[in-house]
C-alpha cells in the first residue's frame, strides 16, 4: 500500500511562456513553411543578431522564432532592425555540442550526463544524475508506446531534451526566478516553453528531503524512495518531464492554445509514482489517489465545462489544484473509456498554431466533435468512474 503524494502547488510552466507571448500580436498566423532568417536586434547596451525560422509573424512586425535548437525567441517589431534570408537548415548540434553549449550559459561547476534522448546538466553527484536520466528514458519511452497503441501518431525528438538538475534549492530558485519570478521557490521543477527545458534540483540535499542528523548518504535511488516526500517530489519530475515530450513529440504544439485541461491531464495520468520500487516510476495510468480524493472532496456540478471551456481556474490564485484533480478525473476517464475520441481531439489540437487563441465556444464545440456530447453530459460518468476507483482497495 502507498502512501497519498501531497498536493504539491505547481506554477503553470506554460503561463511562463504565455505572458511573454501576450504582447506579441499573431494575428497575420504562421508562413505556409518556416522560412530561416536572420535577424539584427537593437538593444539597450548592445546589438545582436539571432538565426532561425520564423513560426508566426505578426500584423505588427513581431515575430516568433526557433532557434536552431529549438529554442523560442519572441522579438518584438521595435526590437527588429533588419532581416535577411538565409539558405538551408542549419546542421543539428551534436549531443557534445549542444552540451558544451548550454554549460557556457550555466554557473561553474556544472558537468553534463548525456543519454540516448537527454542531455543532463548537473552541478550535483553523478549518481543522481544518472539516477533522474534513467527515470526519464523509462518515461520516454513508456510515453512512445503507449501513445502508439492508442493510435496516436507521434515522432521522436530530433534532438536530445535538456534538463537542468542544481545541487541545492538555493541555487535552483535564484536560477528560476528569471522564469518564474516569486514563483521559484514553491516548485521544486518546472517545463519551460521558451527554452524547452526542464529544470529542477537535486531532491536528495538537506533542502529537498529530510536527513536524520547523523544518518550517512545512501544512494540517491534509495534516499528519495525513502522519505515520505518522496511520491510528491517524483511525480513532480515525471509530471513536468511528461509536458516537455509532449511538446516535442508532436502531441502538442509550443505556444499554441491547448486547453490546459488538456496539457496537465496527460501530465497528471503520468505523474503517479511507484513507490515499491527504488526505480520511482514505472507505470501509465495508475490511480492517483491524491488527485482522485482530492476531486471527490472539492467537485462542484459545472466543474467539468467550466475547465474544458477555459484555463482561468488552473491561473486563479485560489483553488488551481481544484482544477488539476478535475483535470486528471476527466482524462482519466476519457482514456480509460473512450480511448478512441481522446486521439481524435489530441489530433485536432495538434493540427493548432503557435500563438493562437481559441473562445469558450470554440473549446466547447472542439470537445463535442470530439465526444459527441457536452461536457456537462459526460459529467456523470466521470463523477461515477471516480466513484468506482474510490471504492477499491488502497
Amino acid at each position: 500500500m502507498s502512501p497519498d503524494m501531497p498536493l504539491l502547488p505547481r506554477f503553470r510552466s506554460i503561463a511562463v511562456a504565455l505572458t511573454a507571448a501576450a504582447a506579441l500580436v499573431a494575428a497575420a498566423g504562421e508562413p505556409a513553411r518556416p522560412v530561416r532568417e536572420r535577424i539584427e536586434l537593437r538593444g539597450d547596451t548592445a546589438a545582436r543578431s539571432v538565426e532561425g525560422s520564423v513560426l508566426v509573424e505578426a500584423v505588427d512586425g513581431g515575430v516568433l522564432l526557433e532557434l536552431a535548437d529549438e529554442r523560442y525567441e519572441l522579438l518584438q517589431p521595435g526590437a527588429i532592425a533588419s532581416r535577411s534570408p538565409l539558405g538551408d537548415a542549419a546542421p543539428i548540434e551534436t549531443p557534445r555540442e549542444l552540451s558544451r553549449r548550454i554549460l557556457a550559459e550555466l554557473p561553474a561547476g556544472f558537468d553534463v550526463h548525456v543519454t540516448r534522448h537527454y542531455v543532463i546538466c548537473f552541478d550535483t553527484s553523478r549518481d543522481y544524475a544518472k539516477w533522474s536520466a534513467a527515470l526519464f528514458e523509462r518515461l520516454h519511452d513508456a510515453f512512445g508506446n503507449f501513445w502508439t497503441k492508442a493510435g496516436l501518431e507521434i515522432t521522436d525528438p530530433p534532438r536530445p531534451l535538456v534538463v537542468v538538475i542544481f545541487a541545492d534549492r538555493r541555487a535552483y530558485e535564484a536560477h528560476a526566478a528569471r522564469d518564474l519570478g516569486g514563483a521559484a521557490d514553491r516548485v521544486v521543477g518546472y517545463y519551460n516553453l521558451l527554452s524547452n527545458r526542464v529544470t529542477t534540483f537535486d531532491l536528495t540535499g538537506t533542502d529537498g528531503l529530510p536527513r536524520p542528523a547523523g544518518r550517512p548518504r545512501e544512494s540517491p535511488a534509495v534516499e528519495i524512495m525513502k522519505s515520505p516526500a518522496a511520491a510528491g517530489l517524483v511525480s513532480t519530475l515525471v509530471h513536468e518531464a511528461t509536458h516537455q515530450m509532449a511538446f516535442n513529440c508532436g502531441m502538442h504544439r509550443r505556444l499554441a492554445p491547448v486547453p490546459l485541461w488538456v496539457s496537465e491531464g496527460i501530465a497528471t495520468y503520468f505523474e503517479t509514482p511507484d513507490l515499491e520500487s527504488v526505480r520511482g516510476w514505472r507505470g501509465i495510468g495508475a490511480v492517483n489517489r491524491p488527485r482522485l480524493d482530492h476531486f471527490l472532496a472539492t467537485h462542484r456540478p459545472g466543474d467539468i465545462a467550466s475547465i474544458v471551456a477555459a484555463d482561468d481556474r488552473f491561473r486563479a490564485a485560489e483553488g488551481p489544484l481544484d482544477a488539476y484533480a478535475a483535470a486528471w478525473a476527466l482524462t482519466k476517464h476519457l482514456i480509460d473509456t473512450r480511448r478512441r475520441e481522446f486521439v481524435a481531439y489530441l489530433q485536432l489540437q495538434a493540427s493548432k498554431p503557435p500563438l493562437g487563441d481559441d473562445s469558450r465556444d470554440r473549446r466547447l464545440r472542439d470537445f463535442e466533435t470530439a465526444f459527441g456530447e457536452t461536457p456537462a453530459a459526460i459529467e456523470a460518468a466521470v463523477i461515477k468512474t471516480m466513484a468506482r476507483l474510490a471504492s477499491r482497495p488502497r
